[in-house]
């Protein structure tokens, strides 16, 4: 049994204020001293990266349909063993999920997996009374799920705020929380949300304080600690990324890292390793060579589009990629990967590895898909089947090689990406502890 005092932070709907609520209260509990353990609902890569700044531990994701809902306690146990508390930030509003799938992957679904009270984060601007309706609404909609307190945000004044507190006493729930309108704290947004932490570092620490102090301000940390410690205990034994056997040298497998690359999940690096590689992180805006003894090559999501002069302008970083993709080692590129090995990123010189051009496109590609391998690569034999998401505003031509990477079955059917040699490129970004497989496939390929 492991104990880990936990709140899932939920909201009506997306822009209620949960990032500032989740990554403020994480910053004042740490604050206080506490060893935090943060946690996103979700495949979001950027919200995590906030919450790693606000705690000091890495921000980890709980998908319920990329990873199946059986692992989300284990890895959640993984994440926060050893903590103080967890806090989980939700996605979207309570109970939106994947698409057509019921409650799968959504809020209140690993809020119940978890058996952890959630506290509602309600944009209480333009309403008085009526936010006990809506409040009394997603408290009874689902009886497993636990409401166990009420945040407000965008408050106006004291009076605003009397007449919320007197109609939320109707509700039987407690308010833990007041936040005033005030001015937007300073987390820019672009084309897929707000700018990831490695591209403003000092800026993204200002506004992880000014949460905290935001937080700390008008919410009851106390009320809101006693809520977390109220969470029953779990029984699920914590995940580990499974030890292959260690023979030989362990082979050196390059991870894409810095401002260019940051979508990525803790549990790969883990998996990595534990399959017996030594993960080196470079940085392909700045690092004119692969790290010494390269065997293996992760290339993994960000904002290449963002980065193209410069990821462009450091030839001999793409001459390395690209020589060491024609030589047969495994390279595996999701998403920002799959462009920077393209020939060209909006008329910019990649590496050149897949014979494909990328731009920018006003439409965004967004959402779950089921997908299974066409042929064997050195991530997957052919047949695997696993989920994954795409997360973008670029186009590739063509979309798919001869041999192409996927076959995606849902919520359409197509092909996409490429495999060639030692390469395996694409747009969907996976889970690898769903299919731990993956990574030991790849380390031994690594070995040769």
């Amino acid at each position: 049994m492991v104990s880990v005092p936990r709140l899932v932070i939920a909201a009506p709907a997306s822009g209620s204020g949960k990032t500032t609520v989740a990554t403020g209260l994480m910053a004042a509990f740490a604050g206080r001293g506490l060893a935090v353990s943060p946690h996103k609902v979700g495949p979001d890569y950027i919200d995590p990266g906030y919450h790693a700044l606000a705690t000091g531990r890495p921000g980890r994701n709980l998908d319920a349909y990329m990873c199946g809902p059986d692992l989300i306690a284990p890895l959640f146990t993984h994440g926060a063993g050893g903590c103080d508390l967890a806090v989980v930030e939700g996605v979207m509003g309570l109970y939106d999920g994947a698409s057509g799938q019921g409650e799968l992957a959504s809020t209140a679904q690993v809020s119940k997996l978890l058996r952890a009270p959630v506290v509602l984060v309600v944009d209480a601007s333009s309403q008085s009374r009526s936010v006990a309706a809506l409040v009394h609404g997603f408290a009874s909609w689902d009886p497993e799920v636990r409401i166990g307190g009420v945040i407000l945000n965008k408050v106006a004044s004291d009076r605003h705020e009397a007449l919320l507190r007197e109609a939320l006493d109707e509700s039987g729930l407690p308010v833990l929380g007041v936040l005033r309108r005030a001015p937007q704290v300073s987390t820019p947004s672009r084309h897929l949300g707000l700018v990831p932490v490695a591209e403003r570092q000092a800026d993204a620490l200002d506004a992880v304080r000014a949460m905290g102090e935001r937080v700390r301000e008008g919410c009851d940390l106390d009320a809101l600690l006693a809520l977390a410690r109220s969470a029953p205990a779990l029984s699920d034994e914590a995940w580990e990324p499974e030890a292959s056997p260690q023979e030989g040298s362990r082979p050196v497998v390059a991870v894409a890292g810095g401002a260019a690359f940051t979508f990525a999940y803790a549990e790969h690096a883990e998996l990595l390793t534990a399959a017996g590689a030594e993960v080196a992180v470079f940085d392909p805006l700045h690092d004119e060579k692969l790290p010494s003894g390269t065997a293996g090559l992760v290339i993994g999501g960000g904002f290449p589009e963002v980065y193209g002069p410069e990821l462009s302008a450091n030839e001999p970083l793409r001459r390395a990629v690209t020589e060491l993709a024609l030589s047969g080692a495994p390279v595996a590129a999701e998403c920002a990967g799959l462009l920077y090995l393209a020939r060209e990123l909006d008329g910019r010189p990649m590496c050149g590895v897949l014979d494909a051009s990328a731009r920018m496109s006003e439409r965004l590609t967004l959402g779950y898909r089921q997908a299974v391998a066409v042929a064997d690569s050195v991530l997957a034999a052919a047949g695997t089947r696993l989920r994954g998401h795409e997360f973008h505003r670029t186009v590739l031509e063509p979309g798919a090689g001869a041999t192409p990477a996927w076959g995606l079955l849902q919520p359409e059917r197509r092909v996409e990406g490429f495999v060639q040699g030692g390469v395996h490129a694409s747009y969907l970004h996976t889970h690898w502890a769903a299919e731990p497989d993956v990574a030991r496939r790849f380390v031994e390929r690594c070995r040769g």
